[in-house]
Order: structure tokens, then C-alpha cells, then sequence
């Protein structure tokens, strides 16, 4: 997978419901798999399925004992900012708000 279509993956997972739910869990720091699956009440073979792809890549963390997950924030970050999409929305929002204002 290159580069540019990996990028592309990631950014449809961070946007797919079913994973930014998890990631909105994950907002204010580090929890427990047990406490995200009681939370959302998905198993956390579920969780564990859903972020997978975040995991391989490294936008999410997964530590061994007690297993939490946790979420790079300044990786998702750069990778938004270097998004060609992204950026053209956030421009496009910009330059409506200045209209608006």
C-alpha cells in the first residue's frame, strides 16, 4: 500500500462512526479496553477488530497489561493538516465564515 492510499485509509477510519466513537472515548487520555467495551457496550474483541487498522499504522496505541488504548493526537493532527481534503474544507469553512462575519 503506498503511502498516499495508506493516508487515505486512515483518514476513512477516523471519520467511519463506528471507530470515532471509540476515538472520542479516547479524547481525554488512555482506557482501559474493559472500560471502553462497558462504555460503548461493544465486546473488546470488537474494539480491539475496529481499530485495527489505526493500531498497524500507529494513530493508536495498544498496551499489553492491563490492555489500554490510547491515541496519538499530534499524529492525526499532521496527518489532517497534510490532507489535501481536509485542507479544502477547512479553507472553504474559513473563507464562509469570513462572508458570514
Amino acid at each position: 500500500m503506498t503511502e498516499k492510499s495508506e493516508n487515505a485509509k486512515v483518514i476513512e477510519h477516523l471519520f467511519n462512526p463506528e471507530i470515532s466513537v471509540i476515538l472520542s472515548e479516547l479524547e481525554h487520555g488512555p482506557k482501559a479496553s474493559s472500560n471502553l467495551a462497558q462504555s460503548l457496550g461493544i465486546s473488546e474483541q470488537e474494539i480491539r477488530e475496529r481499530l485495527g487498522l489505526l493500531i498497524q499504522t500507529g494513530y493508536v496505541y495498544a498496551s499489553k497489561i492491563p490492555l489500554e488504548y490510547s491515541v496519538d493526537t499530534e499524529k492525526i493532527a499532521k496527518l489532517m493538516e497534510n490532507d489535501e481534503n481536509y485542507k479544502g474544507v477547512v479553507d472553504g469553512l474559513t473563507e464562509l465564515d469570513s462572508y458570514l462575519n
